[in-house]
This record gives structure tokens, sequence and C-alpha cells, in this order.
């Protein structure tokens, strides 16, 4: 019996072993890929004016769709800056979905709303709404209030009464920086037959300071927690959307930022409302009906069109933000399984997928699974320690390799850490993330399992303090 649990733990360890370089592999090739794009598009933008892009006749309007659930922390300076965005011409829809909070109330009252008999067709399906209000001194403003739906229900509500060929999908929690639409809209004009969705970087408002919805001072999270996602959403946007843009496999455009073609999304049936994770959905299936349709198309990523998001700040927060955001994955996987490894869907079935499902969804299983086989083995005393030890320093170095090498990106791409202090601190939190961050991440996406299973279809909550207001001089 012992030989037999001996061999079964070293082909285990040799899979392990293999599934571990060639993630890691992959991730390499990606921030490589990255590095390159992101000198590429600086080259390509060094002599673009973006005022140039303001004054074109040829910017197509924009309708920004910001659906809000129980927001009243941070909804009026959430509106005031995208009020303020250098556009020329754009409206402002604010979804108030169903909140049981003072959001409706609060927006009323500092924008001075008046509800109309607005007459609108319903293109999309959504649940019912209870008035729409407009605001007299500034009409960008359009809000609309209905029955609770979650956010894609609010995004198809928003695209009912929207008036634009493009519409930009922004969280209500977010502030974009002024020229954020300016840049964001480039590929349309460049490409306008082929391009049909365009994602903007996410970085992390927690700690920095604002001021009549802008930012003041960018500052690092005072929250330890914070720290560690500012790593991840590094390493996401910069070390893996780039190169994922690049090879034409980039599946997901952050729900928090991201511009579309309407008449595109309408042709696919608008936000899919039992979907979990809806950004994620909406470009699969916007993958799918293009191919489908032997429709030549584009979706891009752009590392300079900055939105800006409060993220958890605890522990539990944390946890239900990662268990939607897996449950999301697994079930738009779901949905749409029979593109995994079909050469129909090109690039997109043949290797974004089957990566996606290999490497993301069941990553936090393959490595939990790891953890529940060598605890066992350790205590009876199974173990090759040489191995095991060298594998532990490998995934270490790598682990913090690739953390440095996306904040190594950031300061090449953006370069918004005003202090050196602030790259030495963060390149440590690189190291610290190994022990036990990481563990806990996977714990979480592995319960997502067992809650999508039975069912679990919570939104996952998350208290949110606001926006942080700029400190006034004596």
């Amino acid at each position: 019996m012992i030989q037999v649990l001996i061999h079964l733990f070293n082909i285990f360890s040799y899979l392990v072993l293999v599934y571990f370089l060639l993630l890691n592999g992959f991730y390499i090739f990606f921030i490589v890929l990255s590095l390159f794009g992101i000198s590429h598009y600086r080259h390509r933008t060094e002599y673009i004016r973006i005022e140039e892009i303001f004054l074109s006749p040829l910017a197509k309007p924009i309708s920004i769709i910001a659906p809000a659930h129980n927001e009243e922390n941070s909804i009026i300076e959430n509106v005031r800056n995208l009020l303020s965005l250098e556009y020329p011409q754009y409206e402002v829809i604010v979804v108030n979905d169903g909140s049981t909070d003072s959001t409706l109330e609060k927006l009323i009252e500092a924008f001075d709303l008046k509800k109309t008999q607005w007459v609108f067709r319903k293109v999309v399906d959504s649940k019912p709404v209870r008035g729409i209000y407009v605001c007299p001194r500034n009409p960008k403003l359009i809000v609309v209030d209905k029955v609770n739906g979650k956010k894609s229900d609010a995004m198809n509500a928003g695209l009912n009464i929207s008036h634009y060929p493009l519409f930009c999908a922004i969280d209500s929690d977010c502030l974009l920086d002024r020229d954020s639409l300016l840049k964001v809209v480039r590929p349309f004009l460049e490409d306008p037959e082929r391009t049909v969705g365009v994602g903007g970087i996410v970085r992390l408002i927690n700690g920095c300071e604002t001021k009549s919805g802008q930012i003041t001072r960018i500052r690092l999270p005072r929250n330890f927690l914070a720290r560690f996602q500012t790593l991840e959403y590094f390493r996401a946007f910069l070390g893996g959307r780039i190169g994922m843009s690049l090879i034409k496999g980039l599946l997901i455009i952050s729900g928090a930022f991201g511009v579309f073609r309407k008449d595109v999304v309408l042709k696919c049936g608008g936000y899919r409302p039992a979907s979990i994770g809806e950004d994620l959905d909406l470009v699969v299936r916007l993958r799918k009906y293009l191919h489908e349709q032997k429709i030549p198309y584009a979706i891009h990523f752009l590392p300079d069109a900055i939105c800006w998001t409060e993220v958890p700040e605890t522990f539990q927060a944390l946890g239900r933000q990662r268990n939607r955001w897996h449950r999301g994955l697994i079930e738009a996987f779901l949905h749409n399984r029979r593109m995994i490894f079909n050469p129909r869907y090109g690039l997109t079935g043949l290797f974004a997928m089957p990566f996606y499902l290999i490497f993301e969804l069941f990553g936090p299983l393959i490595e939990l699974l790891g953890y529940a086989f060598f605890i066992p083995c350790l205590f009876l005393r199974l173990v090759n320690y040489p191995f095991a030890f060298t594998f532990f320093l490998l995934s270490i170095a790598l682990g913090t390799l690739l953390s440095i090498a996306a904040l190594l990106l950031e300061e090449f791409s953006l370069r918004r850490f005003s202090r050196i202090s602030d790259v030495l601190l963060m390149a440590l939190f690189c190291i610290l993330e190994n022990f036990f961050y990481r563990q806990y991440l996977a714990l979480v996406r592995g319960k997502a399992f067992l809650d999508y299973l039975n069912g679990k279809s919570e939104w996952g909550a998350m208290d949110k303090k606001g926006f942080a207001k700029e400190i006034p001089s004596p």
C-alpha cells in the first residue's frame, strides 16, 4: 500500500510540476509580449494629440451607462466625474437598480432632477422602469429608476434608453481620467468597421484623494489587502490583457470600463440577465456571434485609458467578490461550452478559451488538490524533500518575478507612483503575497465551485467607504 501511495504521489508531483511550468511559461510569455506591446503603443501614440480626437468629426457620440445599487457613498462624485469628461458629445445614463438606500434621493437633490414621461422602445428585455429623471441644467444627465434585476438587467435598461451608436459600460463606484473617453475611442476612429469593443485599464482608488470627482493625489492604499490587489490588477491588465489583445484572444473587457458598438451588442441580445460575470459573458458571446456570422472584428485593450475603482479592504468582502467572479467564470464557460476547442471559432476556441478553462477556471482546484495531497504525504513521510523544497522555492521565485515584472510594466507605461519608496514597498508585497494571500484566494475560488453547484446566485455586496476627499490646506 505504501509503495502504491509513493508511486501515485510521484506521478501527481510531476503532473503538478508540468502544469506549474506551463502556467508560468505562458505568464512569462504574456509579460514579454506586453513589454513589446506597450513599447509599440507608446511609439504609435507619441505624436497623436488628444485635442485632434476631440475636434474630429469622426468621433462618434457615446452613451455612458452606469448601473447603481446602494451607492449612496460614491454616486455623487461618480456622476460629477462623468459629467466633466473631455469628449465632444456624450450622455450619462445612471440606472438606479432598485437601491434600498438613499442613492436615488441623493441624485435628485444634488442635480435637481425632474421626473419625466419618457417614452422609449424596449429593444432588449429588462425589469420594469419606475421612472426616468432628467437634469434641467445639464441635459447630458439621465437617471433611470427601475426594479432590481442586477447589473446585466440594469445595463439592458440603459441600452434601451440610450441614443448613441457607442456605449461605455462603467461601474458607479469608479472615476475616469478626464481624457479616458478620448483615448479609448481611438481604435473606433482608426478601424471603425472592425472594432467592436475596447477596454481600458482599471487602477485602485483606495488611498487616493479626490475633489469634485477628480483624482487630485495618487497614493498607495494604506490597507494591506488593497496593496495585494494593486499587484493583482497590474498582473491582470498589464501582464495579461495586453498580451491576449495582441494575439487576438482577449476574452474580457472589464465591466468597470469598456466601450462597445451598440448595434453589434444588440444583435447578440444585449446583456444576458442570467449571467453572473456579465463582462466576460458579453465578450465571449460577441466573439461567438461574429465568428458564426463570419464578420471580421477586433477587440482591443489600451493601457493608458484609466478607470479608478474602489476594492475590498476586508477578507469577507474580498472573498464575496472573488467568489462571484469565479462563479461568473464557471457560468460563462458552461453557457458557451461548445466554443471550447472548436476550430470554427478560430483562436478564441482553440487557444483563448482552453487557456482560461485550464489555467484560470480549474487553476484553484488543482492548487487545492495539491495541498490536499501534499499534507497527508508529508505526515506519512512519503515526500521527496529535496524535490518539494526546490519546487517551493521555484514557485515563490517565479511568483515574485511575475509580480515585479508587472510592477515594472506599470512604471514603464504610466509612472503614476510619485515616490521610489512606493515602488520599493510594492516590491516587498510581491514577495509577501506568496505566503497567505494567494492561498486564501485559491480557497475562495475553490469554494465557488460548490456554491455554483448549490445554485448560489448572490451578487456579493462590498462595504464601500466612498472616495477619500482632498484634505484642505490650513
